[in-house]
């Protein structure tokens, strides 16, 4: 649905504050800000207009006022007057009522969306695959995110909490994460953010933002049974290393296949990253490396081990192959305590 109206925040002053709100009818916003109102309204104007406007204000006081169809806008020496569309145009977004609560570690949650979001699918073909996967079981929050062509896992510690499991959209995970970074400092906002679900919404609380969005129906994927619990070979090696190695070779990767092969011998200690194009040419690249195990080669997409590598800001990870045929494991090494992370890119089999 295409409603021009979607395209505006809401503005409703009342008691002693502000509150701004948006939607596009699958998620939608709040945000309170204080102020003092003398009379209270309610107005639209369009969402990126604002955005902007505001930003070039000096860090004044602002006034506003609702006059007949548009808003006044001064601060300062500035002053415009904005065009919009009359509330009663908007959605209305409804309370939810939700039956479950989960009071998580802000920051720890944003790490771990940080690890996982780009897993998530942009494909519309399996909509289960389009979100995060929230686990809450035995004192511990599992994130989890795949478009069946890497995997990532990030396992948060909490305090013991029911046993839950939720999809929750990967557009809509990706607002909560940057509320949290824009909020993490004002006093309001403190350390924890509120999760809250009902049968077909979760709500996100952080200070004065709450965002609400429909969660994904389906089942997700048992993907533990893909990720290998034995492997032929494993080594560590050190993550910016590998990252230059990787990146030198990808520029002779072919285009599409985005290919890279990482080759590893026990003895030479170290991992040989190569690609081959043909009308480009071919690069080898390596980095030390402490091995065990056999002689093995791999080939996956550059991309997706960057993202993985990227991921983390560990200075060693740990990488476990079983053969060319099967995926290749990444870990950050020395995790933070509470939390451990699994990456996984499925091979690309020549």
């Amino acid at each position: 649905m295409n409603l021009p109206v979607l395209q505006n925040v809401h503005i409703k002053a009342e008691g002693g504050g502000v509150i701004l709100s948006t939607t596009n009818l699958e998620l939608a916003m709040r945000v309170r800000v204080r102020g003092k109102v003398d009379k209270e309204g309610e107005f639209t104007v369009p969402a990126k207009l604002a955005s902007d406007f505001v930003l070039l204000l000096p860090n004044d006081r602002v006034d506003v006022s609702l006059g007949d169809a548009e808003l006044s806008v001064t601060c300062g020496e500035t002053s415009t007057k904005m065009n919009g569309i009359d509330a009663a145009e908007f959605p209305l977004i409804p309370s939810v009522e939700t039956s479950v609560k989960f009071e998580l570690p802000a920051e720890a949650l944003k790490g771990a969306l940080s690890k996982v979001l780009f897993a998530v699918s942009t494909s519309e073909a399996r909509p289960e695959l389009a979100g995060v996967l929230f686990k809450f079981e035995k004192g511990k929050l599992i994130l989890a995110a795949t478009d069946s062509y890497r995997l990532a896992e990030c396992v948060l510690s909490v305090e013991e909490m029911q046993e839950c499991r939720v999809i929750v959209p990967g557009r809509a995970l990706q607002e909560v994460s940057r509320i949290i970074a824009t909020l993490k400092d004002d006093p309001e906002s403190g350390d924890a953010i509120l999760l809250q679900l009902s049968d077909s919404q979760a709500v996100f609380t952080f200070g004065n933002a709450e965002l609400s969005t429909r969660v994904v129906d389906g089942s997700y994927p048992d993907y533990t049974q893909i990720i290998p619990t034995q492997f032929a070979t494993e080594m560590i090696v050190g993550r910016q290393d590998l990252v230059k190695a990787v990146k030198t070779a990808s520029l002779f990767s072919r285009t599409g296949i985005c290919d890279v092969t990482l080759s590893v011998k026990p003895e030479d200690k170290k991992v040989v990253v190569q690609a081959t194009e043909a009308s480009r040419g071919k690069n080898t690249a390596s980095c030390p490396a402490d091995v065990k195990g056999k002689e093995n080669t791999i080939t996956v997409n550059y991309r997706y081990l960057l993202d993985g590598l990227n991921a983390v800001d560990s200075e060693g990870v740990t990488l476990k192959i079983i053969d060319a045929m099967n995926p290749l494991l990444l870990h950050p090494n020395g995790q933070a305590e509470g939390e451990s992370y699994t990456y996984i890119v499925m091979p690309i089999r020549q």
